[in-house]
Parts: structure tokens; sequence; C-alpha cells
């Protein structure tokens, strides 16, 4: 009797608990950094910086994406650069980065507006090599 009052009370606080989490959450930027200057994070043991500039990053208007990775040694001389809404299917959109001079990869873009207002974006940089590190942020209006 005992064992039965606590596995009611134990599935009552596990539906309480699935009950509070909204249904409809909206993934999160995990870096809104980009707005203020370049975001930086490990990847198979390497550095990888994204940079977009004019900042602050918005939609619909001329972007330099400039990515550098240490080391870079073994990296090609065209990266592919993702880009992609998180929870909403905007179609393939790929841009494509060329190593520079400088040993750095870059390119120019424009990110859309979502016609449904989102704001979120995730740019992932195509690289086996590096396993497709992943940066999102908010855009600006």
């Amino acid at each position: 009797m005992v064992l039965r009052g606590q596995l009611i009370a134990g599935l009552l606080s596990l539906l309480l608990f699935i009950a509070a989490i909204p249904l409809d959450a909206e993934p999160r930027a995990n870096s809104n950094a980009i707005h203020s200057g370049p975001c930086a994070k490990q990847a198979n043991g390497r550095t990888v910086t994204l940079d977009i500039t004019p900042r602050p990053v918005r939609a619909m208007q001329p972007l330099l994406f400039r990515v550098s990775v240490e080391p870079s040694g073994d990296l090609p001389p065209v990266l592919m650069l993702d880009f992609s809404m998180p929870g909403m299917y905007m179609g393939q959109n790929r841009m494509k980065l060329v190593r520079t001079a400088s040993g750095a990869w870059e390119g120019r873009g424009v990110i859309v507006r979502c016609m449904s207002g989102k704001k979120l974006w995730q740019l992932m940089l195509l690289s086996p090599e590096l396993g497709n590190p992943a940066f999102s942020f908010d855009v600006r209006d």
C-alpha cells in the first residue's frame, strides 16, 4: 500500500514536470556576441573564429563573413558556410568562403529576413576536419 502511494506520487510529480515544459519553446542563440566582435569556439582541437561585418549583424544588408582557424594547416582553400534557421526549413542556403592571403576564409552575402519575423540564424562551417562547428545568433532589424 505504501509503495503504491509512492508510485502514484512519483507519477503525479513527473506529469506536473512534463506539463510545465512549454511545447512551443524556441531554440536560443548560443552567441549574440557576434554583434560586438568575432566569436570563437573549439572544434576538434582547433579554434574556429567567425567574424561578420559590419556590426551589428542585420538582415538584408551586404555582409562580409570571415572565418579563421588555428591551426589551419591541412584545411582546403575553399570552405562552405551553411545558413539555416533552427526549427524552420529555409531551403538550402550556402556560401563559398575562399582562403585569402592572410590565411582566413572570406565570403560576401546577405542574411535574408524571415517572413515569420523569427530572427534566430545558425551558421555552420561545413568541414569534416573540424566537425562542422555552428554559431547561432539573432539578426537585428
